[in-house]
C-alpha cells in the first residue's frame, strides 16, 4: 500500500509525533493506521499517542523584529490549557516566532510543499546533476539528497533550530511534547516583511 502524505498527516495529528516517526511506523504497518499507532507505542512513544486527547488548546505568538519591518504570527496547539500556559511551551513558541522571522520558512513540513513546486525543484536539481556530468544511474540519488537541503531551507520542522543549530525544529518539538506528556502541533504561521508580496 502506498503511504500517502494525507495518511502521514493524519497519524501525526492523532499522535503528535514527528513526521519521520509516523512515516516509518506506517511503512512497517503496511499503511494501517491502527497498527502504526501500536508500533509507535511499542517503540516507547505512548506518552504522545493518547488517542483520547485532541489537540484543541494552544497559543498564538506574535513577534515583531526591532526594525519594525518583519512580523510573525504563529499558532502552536496541544491537548490541555495547562500545557499551553506552561513556561516551556511559551518559551518554545517565542523562539519559534523568532525562528520564522530569521529563517523565512515557506511551509511547516515537507508534506506541505505543493506537488508542482516539488516537481519543479526536482527538475532543476536533475538538470544541475546532469550538467555536472553525473552518471544517469546516480542522478536520482543526488536529486533526493539535494532535495533534503531544499526542505531544510524551506520547511520549518526541518530547519536547524535558532537556539541550537545542532538540533532541528522537529527535534525540539518532540522534546517539548515528551516533557509535557502531550502532543504538540505547529498548526500555522504567517510571516510579513515590509515591501514583500
Amino acid at each position: 500500500m502506498e503511504i500517502t502524505v494525507e495518511l502521514v498527516k493524519k497519524l501525526r495529528e492523532e499522535t503528535g509525533l514527528g513526521i519521520m516517526d509516523c512515516k516509518q511506523a506506517l511503512i512497517k504497518a503496511g499503511g494501517d493506521l491502527e497498527k502504526a499507532k501500536k508500533i509507535l507505542r511499542e517503540e516507547g512513544k505512548e506518552f504522545l499517542a493518547s488517542q483520547t486527547r485532541t489537540v484543541k488548546e494552544g497559543r498564538v505568538e506574535a513577534y515583531i523584529h526591532h526594525s519594525g519591518k518583519i512580523g510573525v504570527l504563529v499558532e502552536v496547539d496541544t491537548a490541555t490549557d495547562f500545557a499551553a500556559n506552561s513556561e516551556a511551551f511559551r518559551e518554545f513558541l517565542k523562539n519559534l516566532a523568532m525562528q520564522i522571522a530569521a529563517a523565512r520558512p515557506r511551509w511547516i513540513a515537507p508534506e506541505d510543499v505543493p506537488p508542482d513546486v516539488l516537481e519543479q525543484e526536482r527538475e532543476i536539481l536533475r538538470k544541475q546533476a546532469e550538467r555536472e556530468g553525473k552518471p544517469p544511474h546516480i542522478v536520482e540519488k543526488i536529486v533526493e539528497g539535494r532535495l533534503q537541503k531544499f526542505f531544510e531551507e524551506n520547511c520549518l520542522l526541518k530547519q536547524p533550530y535558532v537556539r541550537d543549530p545542532n538540533l532541528k525544529v522537529e527535534d525540539v518539538l518532540g522534546e517539548l511534547a515528551a516533557k509535557l506528556g502531550e502532543p504538540v502541533v505547529i498548526r500555522r504561521f504567517v510571516r510579513f516583511q515590509v515591501g514583500e508580496a
